[in-house]
């Protein structure tokens, strides 16, 4: 059988549909499974055993095609790397035009999606053969497995704690982690300040301060990650520190990856990092104002949310700019609790462990 993903961004949305691809992958292992995806979002999914073709694409260049005769011939390509394999079946996990036109594209007869409640692009699912119900409220992880399991009538996993994430590291990458941690120690913490929107962001100053707290609190000295853009806003937290608690790193998306599977404690917004930081493993702190936890967070009972639950604005917010952005504005204090919490629930959880091996 041959199965389209088709997910095309940004790496949180690529990371949330890992365990789509695992669960596939599992029930199928015979399958002959692609996946496409944006370019400038591929790497986290290369060279991942669970895909036999990936399928890189440029959608600002279709969606000029035919316009312009400068991306034609780029555009012919992507076309003819879509149509190369009869694909019997094209999941949707995206929910655009964009995607659907793709799954169109691909040859697919058989194309699969949300139901038009769950598509950010209604308009989408007249490209689509069959559409899945998924229940209200369901986090993102479980709405792309609901998918996966009408598509294909499989089972999927329904416990977290038996998700998989598939992600293909390295030697190159963990030298990447290496460093880092001759760095800063065997023992740290993650912060990660960047978030994409400005209402998504943490101050600085409190990410530098919360660097000292756990130093002073916890023997943990920090790194700080930053992406393409954040450089400046991660030299901020670096220079907020008083103790110089602090490091600055930019390591690849498979470097982070790495240096999370060894973190102490992670703490950052909703973000690409923070999501890879789940599928790590990492013990994550999220800090969350204008999204919502219950869709996009961890979906990990020992993983902790730290929002502002008394104020009534934050219903279906997701504004990128805000006249009243106070959902954000969480004391340092309240996060070292929230990261002592969740240090407390990681060492409980080990000890269980040990006493269950002996």
């Amino acid at each position: 059988m041959r199965i389209l993903f088709v997910k095309l961004g940004s790496i949180g949305d690529i990371v949330h549909t890992l365990p789509a691809l695992a669960a596939v992958r599992r029930a199928l292992p015979r399958a002959e499974i692609s996946w496409v995806v944006e370019r400038r979002s591929a790497d986290i999914l290369k060279d991942n055993p669970f895909i036999n073709n990936l399928i890189e694409v440029d959608t600002k260049a279709l969606r000029r095609w035919p316009m312009s005769g400068e991306t034609l011939p780029t555009t012919r390509r992507q076309l003819r790397r879509l149509r190369a394999s009869p694909f019997d079946l094209a999941i949707d996990f995206q929910g655009l035009l964009k995607s659907s036109l793709i799954a169109r594209l691909s040859g697919a007869r058989r194309r699969v999606g949300f139901a038009r409640a769950h598509l950010r692009e209604p308009a989408s699912r007249f490209l689509l053969t069959k559409t899945v119900e998924v229940p209200a409220r369901t986090h993102v992880i479980r709405k792309n497995l609901t998918l996966a399991a009408g598509a294909l009538g499989i089972h999927v996993p329904t416990n977290a704690d038996e998700f998989e994430f598939p992600v293909a590291v390295s030697r190159v990458h963990e030298r990447e982690a290496d460093e880092i941690v001759r760095s800063v120690g065997e023992k740290y913490a993650i912060l990660n300040p960047g978030g994409g929107w400005p209402t998504k962001l943490w101050d600085a100053a409190r990410y530098g301060a919360l660097a000292d707290a756990l130093l002073l609190n916890y023997g943990l000295r920090s790194v700080v990650t930053y992406g393409p853009g954040e450089r400046e806003l991660a030299e901020r937290v670096v220079e907020s520190s008083r103790t110089g608690a602090a490091l600055a790193a930019s390591p690849s998306l498979k470097g982070f990856f790495a240096l999370a599977r060894r973190a102490v404690v992670y703490v950052g917004g909703d973000t690409g990092p923070t999501h890879l930081a789940v599928a790590a493993g990492a013990p994550v702190v999220g800090l969350f104002g204008p999204t919502e936890w219950w869709r996009n967070g961890s979906p990990r009972a020992d993983d902790i949310c730290v929002e502002r639950e008394d104020i009534g604005c934050r219903t279906d917010c997701h504004r990128r700019s805000c006249s009243n952005w106070i959902c954000m504005d969480v004391s340092v204090e309240q996060v070292l609790s929230f990261a002592g919490e969740r240090l407390r629930r990681e060492h409980l959880g080990e000890r269980m462990e040990s006493k269950t091996v002996a």
